[in-house]
């Protein structure tokens, strides 16, 4: 496995990827484009991919302008193999060496997502949109973990 910072050139994979999922699965695959990925790689924030035999298998993106976990998705035949983890840990480190605001995500009630973020240290702060709950992370809370 090689963990790395996203490029333009991974965001192919990275929709592969982004559409392979279980949970959290997007109404019309279309509503993020290729052109979203890449504001939100080089404009918004950064992005990590992991990669196992050249092919990206996971991958996360932080938003800086709206303080928020943009993606963090694994391909469902790698999960459980602390992917996510190592994923998380490269993006909020980044995040919070550039600053200090919480920052937050929405994700759907009763996933895995939702248990993975919490065992990770985010606390439940409300609902966001019609179907998620919102989660938020202190930069006190992380250096803590």
């Amino acid at each position: 496995m090689i963990f790395r910072e996203a490029k333009i050139e991974d965001i192919k994979q990275i929709q592969l990827v982004r559409n392979s999922v279980k949970e959290n699965i997007l109404s019309n695959p279309d509503l993020v484009t290729d052109k979203d990925c890449e504001e939100f790689l080089i404009a918004r924030g950064k992005g990590w991919v992991c990669e196992v035999d050249q092919l990206v298998v996971g991958f996360s993106i932080v938003d800086l302008k709206e303080n928020n976990i943009w993606a963090l998705f694994l391909k469902p035949e790698f999960e459980k193999k602390g992917i996510g983890q190592k994923l998380h840990q490269l993006m909020l480190n980044w995040y919070f060496k550039k600053t200090k605001t919480n920052i937050w995500l929405g994700t759907e009630p009763g996933t895995r997502a939702e248990l993975f973020y919490k065992k990770a240290g985010w606390v439940e702060i409300g609902t966001h949109g019609d179907n998620e709950i919102k989660l938020e992370m202190s930069f006190d809370n992380w250096i803590k973990i």
